[in-house]
């Protein structure tokens, strides 16, 4: 499972914006980019407009940045978006949207994406009652996620689902977190259901050169 391991901070500062990469810590004054939000490196003042091509890729590292994709992954991405019908931009962030991981974050039983990435890996939530490690699992409608009925799962997400009291749902998923905590996912998600702001099309142009 490639992933990113450096530090996350970093990352909402060179983007020049909260990613929401640590979870709750990001929501209090001990969020680093609350702290300093200038980009990181010891060189800023000398830095001039940035260029087209710039501007560009800050926003496909922004979404990768904020889904935790790398960038073979996020090319497979880009590639099938332009195979579907419709809006390239708009079907590549539905299809990151649909990633497991992020759905079992959206519903709150992971604090970030890279925490319900890890629950996912290791086994402690399960898709229409079978067990799926793959955290870019693409969900469906009518897919039930469920924590597995284990101590050591069910602890990990009611953990998550009482720091993270009061983070909205989004419309395509409901959540039930009596008993066994679980989620339906009503509907493909639009991109209107995505939370970070971002240009779709300077991603396009970008990726389609």
């Amino acid at each position: 499972m490639a992933r990113y391991t450096g530090p996350v901070c970093r990352l909402c500062r060179r983007d020049g914006m909260k990613l929401f990469l640590k979870g709750t810590r990001c929501d209090t004054a001990k969020c680093a980019f609350e702290r300093r939000d200038s980009p990181p490196g010891m060189q800023q003042g000398r830095r001039g407009k940035p260029t087209d091509y710039a501007i560009h890729l800050r926003e496909k590292q922004k979404v990768k940045h904020y889904y935790g994709v790398l960038e073979r992954q996020f090319r497979r991405y880009f590639a099938e978006a332009e195979r579907l019908k419709g809006n390239t931009g708009d079907n590549l962030l539905t299809l990151l949207e649909r990633r497991l991981d992020n759905v079992v974050h959206r519903l709150g039983f992971g604090l970030s994406r890279a925490q319900a990435r890890q629950m996912v890996h290791h086994g402690h939530i399960t898709v229409n009652g079978r067990t799926v490690t793959i955290p870019s699992y693409q969900v469906r409608p009518g897919d039930v996620i469920r924590a597995k009925n284990k101590a050591k799962s069910l602890g990990c997400v009611r953990q998550a689902l009482g720091e993270g009291t009061g983070r909205d749902v989004p419309d395509y998923l409901s959540v039930d977190p009596e008993g066994v905590p679980e989620g339906i996912v009503g509907r493909i998600p639009s991109v209107d259901d995505v939370s970070l702001p971002v240009q779709t099309q300077l991603i396009v142009e970008l990726c389609s050169r």
